[in-house]
């Protein structure tokens, strides 16, 4: 993470800025990440929300594989219920995309493991707790238009 001490926006999971966005409702503040983000100008998006799914909603997980696999068509992201919400994902991360593009923003600092954010590894879609290598929807949509994307650290 030695660039966030860059002088151009960072992009950044609004769960991890205390936005209570999350699935469950919550939020995933970071100490650790707000110190890391020091006098940058942060640009807080939920791609889930901004997608149009509500807060709370039901737990998803990609399914078939990664990001890069719904944005290939190949993959799909369903809730532990079934129901497929893909288009609300990809909706969010092509939104996520234009708000960085817009603000300037040259890197994101995402949410490990979410179906959106993951950057490392990501549900297996089982929901069996499982991780799996690969990508969420936002952070590979956002990596193939040249944006650094990293997880953030201790969450």
């Amino acid at each position: 993470m030695d660039t966030l001490n860059e002088p151009f926006p960072v992009l950044v999971s609004a769960c991890l800025r205390g936005v209570a966005c999350r699935y469950d409702g919550r939020d995933k503040r970071s100490g650790a990440l707000d110190e890391l983000l020091a006098g940058r100008r942060v640009v807080a998006f939920c791609p889930e929300q901004a997608g149009g799914l509500p807060t709370p909603r039901r737990p998803a997980e990609l399914r078939g594989g990664d990001g890069h696999g719904v944005l290939e068509g190949t993959a799909r992201v369903v809730e532990d219920t079934g129901d497929d919400v893909t288009a609300a994902f990809v909706a969010g991360a092509e939104r996520a995309l234009a708000t960085a593009r817009r603000t300037g923003c040259a890197e994101a600092v995402l949410m490990p493991r979410s179906p959106s954010c993951g950057a490392g590894g990501v549900y297996d879609g089982g929901f069996t707790g499982t991780l799996t290598a690969g990508e969420g929807v936002t952070a590979a949509l956002l990596r193939r238009h040249g944006i650094a994307v990293r997880e953030a650290p201790g969450v």
